[in-house]
Formats: structure tokens, C-alpha cells, sequence
């Protein structure tokens, strides 16, 4: 099978985020350059996990006019990256610019929305001005994406079923908060163990510091992948 796995490289650097690559495995997972770790080291990062043979999530989460997010994720796409991501909120007029943006390469990469951050909680909604439950503020915006011609959306493993039902097989989830049973939570508030968010219908789970922090980060990565073939 082809590993649903994407391992987050929050590093501070690029040499720091090769070392740990250096450690993985290509065929059993892909890798996240978020923020950080693009900030400190460009374009360069991305070209060098591909010459590694991964395959690269930029998750830069663009939000903004839809000419300046168009142009970004034009450059984003010419980097021959595999997934790249903008805020579903940037509304509909910003979706269509990245989607005929990311378009305009010979190869496009997977175009994606954010939903509602894993971070946040049932309580953050209203000091930001979203109304109702977290579940239907992410599935309005899920709906919109797809409309928009997206490929699929983030969200957490949680809203996964409902998404699932309502928007078909062959829109893609991206589950952050993924942490495997006994791992710590950290700042993720809606988390899932990968078999678990799998089953409820994730397609690709993003894992980062139960993989990036583990003594042995091959190891851990390896006891993932076997929790998920083999159950």
C-alpha cells in the first residue's frame, strides 16, 4: 500500500529537517515542510527531501487576496511539490484563483483547504467570529472547497465520517492531531490513533512529534505504518 503517512518536519532548519529525513523512509511515509522550517530555508528544503525520493506537503496555508494567494501557489506548484494548502475561509473568489493557479503547471499537486485548526476548541469559535458547533463550521467549509474545485480539505480525524458521507470517497482528508495510543497530546485538542482515523474515513494522516521526537524516529515510524497494515 502507499504509506497515508506524513511526517511533519518542524524543524528550525534545513539541516536539522535533512538529518531527521535522513532517518525515514521514503516508501513508508511523505514529509511536511510547514512555517518554520520553509521561512528558514526556502525553496532549497523542498528540492532537497524530493532529491531524497520524498514526497513534499508545502503547508504555507495561504490566506489572502485572491491574486496574492493565485501567485503564491503558482510558485508553490513549480516546485513540483506533491500537496499544497490554503485557508478555505479566504472564500470562494481565493479558492477558483488557486485552483486555476495550481493548474497552470504540467504537473499539479494535490490543492487543499483548511478547515477549523485541530488547536482549536469548541470555545475559541465565538472569539473568532465563527457561530456553531466546531462539526458544521468545518463541514460548510469543506462543502465550499469542494465546490471550488479542491481536492479536499484538512480536518481533524473527528469530523472525518460526516465529511466522508458527505462529500464522497474521492475527496481527499488530511487528518492532523494524529497521535498513535500512549503518545502525548501536546496542543492538539481533536486527536485520533492512526488506525482509528483511518477507519473513520481520513485519507492521509499527518503525525509529527510522536515520529520527530522519538528516540529512535525510524522505529517509531515503522511501528505506525505496522499498527495501520497491521491492526
Amino acid at each position: 500500500m502507499k504509506s497515508p503517512i506524513i511526517v511533519a518536519l518542524d524543524s528550525a532548519t534545513q539541516a536539522e529537517a535533512l538529518a531527521m529525513a535522513d532517518r525515514l523512509d521514503p516508501a513508508r511515509c511523505r514529509v511536511k515542510v510547514g512555517k518554520e522550517l520553509f521561512t528558514a530555508a526556502g525553496p532549497a528544503v523542498v528540492e532537497a527531501l524530493q532529491v531524497r525520493g520524498f514526497e513534499v506537503f508545502l503547508d504555507l496555508k495561504f490566506h489572502d487576496i485572491p491574486n496574492t494567494v493565485a501567485a503564491a501557489c503558482r510558485v508553490a506548484a513549480s516546485l513540483g511539490v506533491w500537496m499544497v494548502d490554503v485557508h478555505a475561509a479566504g472564500g470562494e473568489a481565493m479558492l477558483q484563483a488557486a485552483r486555476r493557479a495550481v493548474d497552470s503547471v504540467s504537473l499539479p499537486p494535490l490543492l487543499i483547504g483548511i478547515t477549523v485548526l485541530t488547536s482549536l476548541a469548541e470555545h475559541d469559535l465565538p472569539r473568532i467570529g465563527m457561530q456553531g458547533p466546531i462539526a458544521t463550521s468545518v463541514e460548510r467549509l469543506a462543502r465550499l472547497a469542494q465546490q471550488c474545485g479542491l481536492d479536499g480539505v484538512v480536518c481533524s480525524a473527528v469530523e472525518a465520517p460526516v465529511l466522508r458521507q458527505a462529500l464522497g470517497a474521492g475527496f481527499a482528508l488530511v487528518t492532523p492531531g494524529i497521535r498513535p495510543a500512549g503518545s502525548a497530546v501536546d496542543d492538539q485538542v481533536r486527536i485520533l490513533t492512526p488506525y482509528d482515523a483511518l477507519q473513520q474515513g481520513a485519507t492521509y494522516l499527518v503525525i509529527g512529534r510522536p515520529v520527530t521526537q522519538a528516540a529512535d524516529p525510524a522505529a517509531a515510524l515503522h511501528s505506525i505504518f505496522d499498527s495501520i497494515v497491521h491492526p
